[in-house]
């Protein structure tokens, strides 16, 4: 594979008003130039909700109209080039953010500001299936709001009213671009996900390969194959869709652009491949191009001589800021916002404020991580959670005499805490799921301390979910940068989770350069330093390094139980979040309490979810000025 991407010696200079108000301003930081080639793709994926973008993190704070500006420019610096530029998106659009969740139904606002955007393939993630309510939705507005760009190649939906399945959109689309007449042939995909609301229905990859419509469509007359799918790159799905292509088109490029694992990655499955995901939460803007002698002959080569050359790509992580978008266009404050982009902007502005994000519930006395730090720690939102939060909320009055073992799993948690004003919206940041807390009452007590160390060790319960459908895969308990241990392994962290907090270790991400070699250079700004298959130049701002330590998938908090191993009790209520009740059952089969099902499961707090009683205790317990 030829890669061409190079540093460029330039330094961002200047300021730039942030997006939307209260947001912070970019910091100059030194940058990589973008690569173009004859088909230049940008990419999104799980976004969650964050479209006002990051308010208290300079790097990230534009928002959808900013990147509405930004496609706009780099849609006319392709046509005045006579090359192609693509939008592509990958699912998880919901969940993880007031600008979604805060709205009364859910999503008033996203679905209009999301479908500003001009983007030539989208596909489903898992989150907005989890939900019948929001799967409903994403059929009633995002597919028709993208009806002939929407694909969904191994995804059905159930008509509430006829009962008809049908396919959630088009299976897949065959087009031809702009200026240099390539044909595409794309697809659209969810990985093998089995927890989705049943109003819809994902059909394995392994099984969606063989219909005879994809079998029909691999052998269409393709300068590019194109597979998007919300599936991580060294996730089985793509592989054998990969394989599936490749047996038939020999030397045709095939780009793959993934999500789920909320990481910056890309790798290749051959020569004449690429695969690249772009991160999470809007703070990436993935940047793909491909360059070479794209249209050609499909006929097979009649001799060595005659193969045609390897087409050569080139990636880029573009950071989500002003200072950024404005370099890449060669815009500045005042000639980079279209008026398309400037009317989106300030609708997001409008939305935030009659949702009342900004208010304030307290004021957190300082930054709480869920990877920065080290579990347990004292800046660790988990450690907060288990010896703070936890203690105080998980009461039930009628059962607060009997000890009880409280479990939550890390990936309950999607975003970290900043010190100073929590608010409306990082409510829904840092927690935006419905789940409550459930129970079983009078567990034996050394039936139940065996619990917490099944699920963080997952051995038996791993091989027995594997062998049993109606169990979701184990990983799902934890943060989804952990989801395939290969995804991070080089870049971020390769211990996994065991029975031991003492087991879990730090791994940094390597720093590009010095940053005190020259006096030149500004003071880097911490944030992604990737190193990806392809190499370490894919990020196209230079940042300083942070640290990643990893996350057990559940943590315990014991209440009312005596420290000394004489004093335990004969019994405890176990208390979990009803989110991971499944995995729970299966625990307790494995530590001596094969009796236990889901007829014995109670509601533990009625009409309050985990993330309601959150806000209550940070309500109670930080106060509310935060000067």
């Amino acid at each position: 594979m030829v890669l061409k991407a190079a540093i460029v010696g330039s330094v961002l200079a200047g300021l730039a008003q942030a997006a939307q108000p209260g947001a912070a301003s970019p910091v100059a930081a030194p940058m990589r130039d973008l690569d173009w080639g004859k088909l230049n793709i940008l990419h999104t994926t799980d976004t969650h909700g964050w479209h006002g973008g990051h308010l208290k993190e300079s790097q990230y704070s534009a928002d959808w109209g900013d990147y509405i500006s930004f496609a706009e420019h780099l849609r006319k610096l392709a046509d005045e080039k006579g090359i192609d530029l693509l939008l592509v998106d990958t699912g998880d659009r919901v969940e993880g953010n007031g600008l979604y969740d805060a709205s009364s139904p859910k999503g008033k606002y996203y679905y209009d500001i999301y479908r500003e955007q001009d983007i030539d393939i989208i596909c489903t993630g898992n989150h907005e299936l989890y939900q019948a309510p929001t799967a409903d939705e994403e059929h009633r507005q995002t597919v028709p709001n993208f009806k002939n760009t929407y694909l969904a190649s191994n995804l059905d939906y159930i008509d509430p009213l006829t009962g008809e399945r049908m396919p959630m959109a088009q299976r897949y689309r065959k087009f031809q671009t702009k200026n240099q007449k390539l044909d595409i042939v794309a697809f659209g995909f969810i990985f093998d996900f089995t927890v989705n609301a049943n109003n819809t229905v994902v059909q394995p990859v392994e099984e969606t390969i063989k219909e005879q419509w994809f079998q029909d469509a691999i052998r269409e007359k393709a300068d590019v194959f194109v597979v998007i799918g919300h599936v991580g790159l060294r996730m089985q799905e793509f592989k054998d869709i990969f394989t599936a292509i490749r047996d038939q088109n020999w030397f045709t490029p095939i780009v793959f652009l993934g999500g789920h694992a909320h990481i910056r990655d890309a790798t290749a499955y051959d020569s004449n491949s690429i695969a690249l995901a772009s991160g999470r939460y809007f703070e990436t803007i993935g940047f793909l191009s491909v360059d070479g002698d794209l249209k050609r002959s499909f006929d097979v080569p009649s001799s060595s001589s005659s193969l045609p050359k390897h087409t050569s790509f080139s990636r880029r992580y573009i950071d989500n800021n002003l200072l950024g978008l404005y370099h890449h266009t060669g815009l500045n404050e005042t000639t980079f916002p279209t008026e398309h982009g400037r009317n989106v902007t300030a609708i997001i502005a409008r939305a935030r404020k009659e949702l009342d994000l900004d208010y304030n519930f307290g004021c957190a006395p300082k930054d709480l991580w869920m990877t920065r730090a080290p579990y347990p720690d004292d800046n660790s939102i988990y450690t907060w959670l288990e010896t703070e939060v936890l203690p105080d909320v998980a009461v039930n009055a009628d059962r607060s005499e009997v000890p009880r073992l409280v479990i939550l799993n890390t990936g309950a948690i999607r975003f970290d805490i900043f010190k100073g004003a929590f608010t409306r919206d990082t409510t829904y940041i840092v927690s935006p799921f419905t789940s409550t807390l459930s129970y079983i009452p009078d567990v034996p007590y050394e039936v139940a301390r065996k619990v917490i160390i099944l699920l963080n060790r997952s051995g038996p319960i791993f091989h027995a979910a594997m062998a049993d459908s109606s169990v979701p895969d184990v990983r799902f308990m934890g943060i989804p940068e952990q989801f395939d241990p290969t995804t991070y392994s080089r870049r971020q962290q390769q211990q996994h989770a065991s029975d031991s907090a003492s087991d879990f270790g730090s791994s940094q991400q390597k720093p590009l350069f010095n940053s005190n070699e020259s006096p030149m250079e500004p003071a880097l700004v911490e944030g992604y330093t990737t190193e990806d298959d392809i190499g370490n130049d894919g990020d196209d701002a230079v940042h300083s390094v942070i640290d990643f330590y990893a996350v057990p998938n559940c943590i315990q908090t014991e209440i009312g139980v005596p420290e000394g191993e004489e004093d335990k009790p004969d019994s405890v209520d176990l208390v979990f979040v009803d989110f991971i009740q499944p995995w729970v059952l299966l625990a307790l089969k494995f530590s001596g309490g094969e009796q236990y099902g889901n007829k014995d499961v109670r509601p533990f707090i009625d009409g309050k979810t985990f993330t309601e009683l959150m806000e209550e205790w940070i309500k109670k317990n930080w106060r509310q000025d935060c000067s």
